[in-house]
C-alpha cells in the first residue's frame, strides 16, 4: 500500500478516495454512485475515461481496490489522530478537563491560569456523552434533510420527464389543429377554383354559340354578295327579272349585327372580393370558441383532461408531478387557465354525466393541498345524489340533477350568479366585494364539459 498514492486511490470522476468501487470491462474503476450518475446524465452506458460501451447492468465490485482504500483511510485517520495528541500545547500537560465557557479541552494548569478565571470545568469523560448526543441529533437532522433532498431530486427528475412529455404531446396537438385549418383552407381554395372553372366553361360555351351564329351570318352574307356580283354581270333582261328577289335578300342580310351579350365576362369580384374575410367568416362555423380553457397543471392526478382542454373526467392515477399549482388529496378539482380581476364573464358547463359535482370560482391563493379548499375563497354551487356536501362552507346546494349550469361573474359588481340555461331558471347569486384574482374551478365524480359559445 505504501507504493500507492492518493491519486491512484481516487475516483477519476469525483477525485475522492473510492467509495464502493466498481470496474468495467475496460479495467477502469469508479465509485459506483459516480458511474451510475454519469450514465443517467449521458443516457448511455460508456466508460467516462475511454468511452468504451458497457453492456453490463450489474456492475462487479473491485474488492481489491476497496480493501486498499479502506486500509489507506484507516491509516490516514490514525495519523491524524496522532496529530491531535491529548497534550496541552501551552503547558504540555494531559488534556483531562473541558472548559464549558471556551468549549475547549484543558489541562490542570489551564484551569488555574488567568485565561480561565471564573470558568467552569468538567472532566472530559463527563461532557463527551452530551456532546455526542447533540452531534448525533444534528447528524440525524442532516440525514433526514439529505433524504428529503434525494426525494425532491427524484421529483425534479420526474418533472423534467413530464415537461418533455408535455411538450411532445402539445406539439402533436398543435400540428393536428393546424392541419385541420390547412385542410379547410385547401378545401376552400379548391371549391373557389372549381366555381371559377365552372363559370369559365359556362361563359365560353355561351360565346361559342354566339360565335357559331356569327359564322352562319358571315357565310350567308358572303353567298349573297357573291350572287349580287354575278347579277351585276348579267344581261339587262335577266338583271331586271332577278332584281326584286335580290333586293329582298339584301334586306334580309341587313338585319342588326349580333352583339356581345351582357355578363359574358368572368365575375371576378365574386371570387376575389374580400376573399380572406369571407373565408375567415366561414371558418368561424367550424372553429369552436370556448370561454374557459382548463389548466392541466392544476388538475388532480385522478382527473384526465381532453386534448382540447374543454372537458374533464375521473380516471385512474395519472403520472404527473406534485407541483405547487396542482390539487392533491381530497378534492378532484381543476382550475381554468385564465384568471379574472375585472369585467363580466360567462360560461356554460354540461354536468348531466356526473352524479356529484361542484363548480364556480375561487381565489388564486386558495389552498389546493389537504382538506381546506372549500373553507374560504370559494363561491360555488354543488350537487350530490346522496346529499353530502363537498366540504365545510362549500356553497349553495342544487337539489335536482341538471343538464347544464351557467356561471355569470360580474367582478366589478361583486356578484357570481348561477342558473339553469335549459329552463332559464335562476339557482343562486353570491354578492361580495372581490379583491383577488378569481379562477373558474370544476370538481366532479364522473365528467364535466365546458360548452363552446356556438353551443350556448
Amino acid at each position: 500500500m505504501a507504493s500507492l498514492s492518493v491519486e491512484e486511490l481516487s475516483c477519476p470522476m469525483c477525485c475522492e478516495i473510492f467509495k464502493n468501487p466498481v470496474f468495467l470491462s475496460c479495467s477502469h474503476s469508479f465509485c459506483k454512485e459516480c458511474l451510475q450518475q454519469f450514465w443517467r446524465t449521458k443516457k448511455t452506458q460508456e466508460c467516462p475515461v475511454c468511452r468504451r460501451r458497457s453492456s453490463k447492468t450489474e456492475l462487479p465490485f473491485n474488492l481489491v481496490l476497496r480493501n486498499l482504500c479502506e486500509s489507506f483511510l484507516k491509516k490516514r485517520n490514525e495519523v491524524r489522530s496522532s496529530e491531535y495528541e491529548e497534550i496541552c500545547s501551552l503547558h504540555r500537560g494531559k488534556l483531562k478537563l473541558f472548559c464549558l465557557e471556551d468549549k475547549q479541552p484543558a489541562c490542570l494548569v489551564c484551569m488555574n491560569s488567568q485565561k480561565h478565571v471564573n470558568h467552569t470545568f468538567r472532566p472530559i469523560d463527563e461532557v463527551i456523552p452530551s456532546y455526542k448526543e447533540e452531534l448525533k441529533t444534528a447528524l440525524e437532522s442532516l440525514q433526514d434533510k439529505l433524504k428529503r433532498k434525494e426525494r425532491m431530486k427524484g421529483e425534479f427528475e420526474k418533472t423534467v420527464e413530464h415537461i418533455k412529455s408535455q411538450a411532445e404531446h402539445t406539439e402533436r396537438q398543435i400540428k393536428q389543429q393546424f392541419e385541420k385549418l390547412h385542410q379547410f383552407l385547401r378545401d376552400e381554395e379548391e371549391a373557389t377554383i372549381t366555381a371559377l372553372r365552372e363559370e369559365e366553361e359556362q361563359k365560353k360555351q355561351m360565346m361559342k354559340e354566339k360565335l357559331e351564329e356569327m359564322n352562319r351570318h358571315i357565310s350567308a352574307l358572303s353567298h349573297t354578295i357573291k350572287d349580287m356580283e354575278e347579277m351585276m354581270k348579267a344581261s339587262d333582261v335577266c338583271f331586271l327579272k332577278e332584281f326584286p328577289v335580290s333586293m329582298e335578300r339584301v334586306q334580309i342580310s341587313s338585319q342588326p349585327d349580333p352583339q356581345t351579350p351582357s355578363g359574358a365576362l368572368i365575375h371576378v369580384p365574386r371570387y376575389l372580393g374580400n376573399l380572406p374575410f369571407r373565408v375567415w367568416k366561414k371558418m368561424q362555423d367550424i372553429v369552436q370558441n370556448t370561454p374557459v380553457i382548463l389548466d392541466p397543471n392544476t388538475a388532480h392526478r385522478y382527473l384526465l383532461l381532453s386534448d382540447d382542454l374543454t372537458s374533464v373526467r375521473r380516471s385512474g392515477h395519472q403520472p404527473v408531478p406534485d407541483n405547487p399549482e396542482r390539487f392533491e388529496d381530497r378534492y378532484p378539482c381543476v382550475l381554468g387557465s385564465e384568471g379574472f380581476n375585472s369585467g363580466t364573464h360567462c360560461w356554460d358547463v354540461e354536468v348531466k354525466e356526473s352524479q356529484r359535482w361542484s363548480l364556480g370560482v375561487t381565489t388564486a391563493s386558495n389552498q389546493r393541498k389537504g382538506c381546506g379548499f372549500y373553507i374560504t375563497g370559494v363561491w360555488c354551487v354543488w350537487y350530490n345524489l346522496l346529499g353530502r356536501s363537498p366540504g365545510s362552507g362549500s356553497g349553495f346546494r342544487v337539489k335536482q340533477q341538471l343538464d347544464r349550469v351557467r356561471v355569470n361573474l360580474d367582478y366589478d359588481g361583486g356578484t357570481v350568479s348561477f342558473s339553469d340555461p335549459v329552463t332559464n331558471t335562476h339557482l343562486h347569486t353570491f354578492t361580495t366585494s372581490f379583491t383577488h384574482t378569481l379562477f373558474p374551478f370544476f370538481c366532479c365524480s364522473s365528467s364535466l364539459r365546458i360548452l363552446s359559445i356556438n353551443s350556448q
